[in-house]
């Protein structure tokens, strides 16, 4: 049961949809077979047709590439294969031209090993850039362990030798961390923060922003002590920095105080009792913050993501959304999404592929994302009901987590088939397939030889034919966000959960002021009946439907497999109370 909402300060960003490009993967415009900032230049009408208001790019920074842009070698210079300043300035130029706002992915918990602090940081200890990264000396023995996620070793700490000592990598051994805890190194990303905000973008989405702040007196963390304390999770571990508010308010009133902009974390280790702390309006620190709750539905907790064969459980996924849309009703505003770059496609993840349901269900996952009190963030070829691709074999991946986990498998046991298979599901390479332009050669993504290889469905999964189609899931998507525009009450509104207990069902009801809408999604491939309601709502009652029509029982109304209708009607049609285990 949501909870009564406090008085609401109306801001641009709440009200707002997020639109993600990887860049990567979007639009390539000189047959090299990358996408680049002309293709997403030429694309921007495209964008705008969508009906979103904030157009987000992941990072196209000058970068070593083994992570895709997250290693940046010089964060005031673009990747020469994405083009060059002035075509960003373009892209940014064009996207104010069509009412939309621009933010950039910015990274500041680390740098690429090839960015020149760290270059010359690494030749001496003596070196002025030595402080701006965290090191371990060599006469204090070896460095308590640290969890380094796209290590082959697992290990956090890589030894260099020139300087006798380790340096700290959270993500791979090529990103080594900033030292924030120095004064130096924030200054510098502050006025890299400021040197972006001057080029016109409307404000930024950190990467693992919430790693930043570092107890350098790097305590020994066993795996007792990670469990009792933090989840048995390392990210919740990096997330208890000590100096972590400091550093977000010291960045705010640096940077962002005074500008019309909007600021985003990645917040990785954050619980939903902590968020307020990190976006209430009186605490001066970030606008909004993405969590990592949702997402982990279904997986097996281990050394890396690994599918549970039973799926997601609807009970534990109604929890999570209702948990975290309770916290946002005592402070701050919260964000929504179901898939990104590092994720698997949403219709494969949490929807239904095949050929049977798979636009059905896209379209309910677009009514879930786009009906719940929070700002949604769309991204790029989802709204095309675009799928995972499932490789079979190492070398169609090139994601730098998926050969340094299989590096690590295979250096352990010899044996990496079982990884391999979960990777059809879990891969983030799932999720950065081209964009499916048109059904002709390489999707209309490049006229060259693609970076990653295109989803053989594209003939039939398309930009080009799903415009002509007024039941694709591109035009429902419009029409959801056209209503989304239009009803207040879908952004603002109160949020209450209809159906606790039922296992396929998921309903809600949002009010505001005298709008009600009711929210009614059937999770399932099978029929089932809704019986929450005291009268049959009218016709014209139906604001949107995945189904041509409703079918009604005595009972209720009978749900067709992903089936998702929202009424928007008098409150008395529903009854509030807990549902039946079905």
């Amino acid at each position: 049961m949501g909870t009564i909402t406090p008085p609401i300060t109306r801001k641009w960003w709440k009200e707002a949809v997020v639109y993600q490009v990887y860049p990567r993967t979007f639009k390539d415009s000189n047959g090299d077979g990358i996408g680049d900032l002309q293709g997403l230049h030429h694309s921007i009408d495209y964008i705008a047709s969508l009906g979103v208001d904030i157009l987000w790019i992941n990072p196209v920074f000058q970068s070593s590439g083994y992570d895709n842009g997250y290693d940046i070698v010089d964060f005031k210079a673009i990747q020469p294969e994405y083009g060059t300043m002035a075509d960003l300035q373009q892209v940014i130029d064009a996207a104010h031209r069509k009412g939309l706002r621009i933010i950039i992915d910015m990274v500041v918990n680390h740098t690429s090993e090839r960015h020149e602090w760290f270059r010359s940081a690494r030749t001496s200890r003596e070196d002025v850039y030595y402080k701006f990264y965290h090191w371990w000396p060599a006469e204090k023995g070896d460095p308590p362990y640290r969890c380094g996620f796209f290590d082959t070793d697992g290990q956090g700490w890589r030894y260099n030798k020139p300087t006798d000592s380790w340096y700290l990598h959270y993500f791979s051994p090529e990103q080594p961390d900033l030292n924030w805890e120095n004064p130096e190194v924030r200054r510098q990303l502050y006025d890299i923060l400021r040197f972006w905000l001057a080029k016109g973008f409307d404000g930024f989405r950190f990467d693992a922003l919430t790693f930043i702040s570092k107890d350098t007196t790097f305590p020994g963390i066993t795996p007792a002590i990670l469990k009792e304390k933090y989840h048995d999770d390392w990210g919740h571990y990096y997330a208890s920095g000590p100096h972590l508010h400091d550093y977000l308010k010291e960045m705010r009133r640096e940077v962002l105080a005074g500008h019309d902009v909007v600021a985003i974390a990645e917040a990785p280790g954050i619980p939903p009792e902590d968020a307020p702390l990190f976006v209430a309006e009186d605490r001066g620190e970030l606008d909004l913050i993405t969590h990592f709750d949702g997402i982990a539905l279904g997986y097996v907790p281990g050394e890396f993501k690994k599918p549970d064969p039973n799926g997601y459980n609807m009970h534990e996924f109604k929890k999570v959304y209702t948990t975290w849309s309770d916290t946002y009703n005592r402070a701050g505003w919260g964000t929504i999404y179901l898939g990104n770059h590092d994720q698997p496609r949403m219709v494969s993840r949490w929807g239904d592929d095949g050929d049977k349901f798979r636009t059905l269900s896209e379209k309910l996952l677009f009514t879930f994302l786009l009906t719940m009190r929070s700002t949604p963030f769309i991204y790029n070829g989802d709204e095309l009901g675009m799928k995972s691709i499932r490789f079979t074999r190492i070398d169609e991946y090139e994601d730098i987590e998926t050969h340094r986990i299989y590096d690590r498998l295979v250096a352990k046991s010899g044996d990496a088939a079982d990884f391999l298979h979960d990777q059809q599901v879990t891969g983030r390479d799932n999720g950065r397939t081209p964009m499916q332009w048109t059904a002709g050669p390489n999707a209309g993504f490049t006229t060259g030889t693609p970076w990653l290889k295109i989803n053989p469905d594209h003939p039939q999964v398309n930009r080009e034919s799903e415009e002509r189609d007024p039941a694709s899931v591109l035009n429902y998507v419009r029409r959801l966000l056209l209503i989304r525009r239009q009803c207040p009450a879908l952004i603002y509104g109160d949020y209450t959960l209809l159906t606790h207990d039922d296992s396929r069902v998921y309903a809600y009801i949002r009010s505001w002021e005298v709008s009600t809408y009711a929210v009614l999604l059937n999770f399932s491939d099978a029929e089932n009946t809704f019986d929450h309601l005291l009268s049959q709502p009218a016709a014209n009652d139906i604001l949107i439907n995945n189904y041509p029509g409703l079918r009604w029982l005595r009972t209720g109304l009978l749900l067709a497999p992903w089936q998702a209708v929202v009424f928007g009607c008098l409150p008395t049609h529903f009854h509030v109370r807990p549902s039946s285990p079905r």
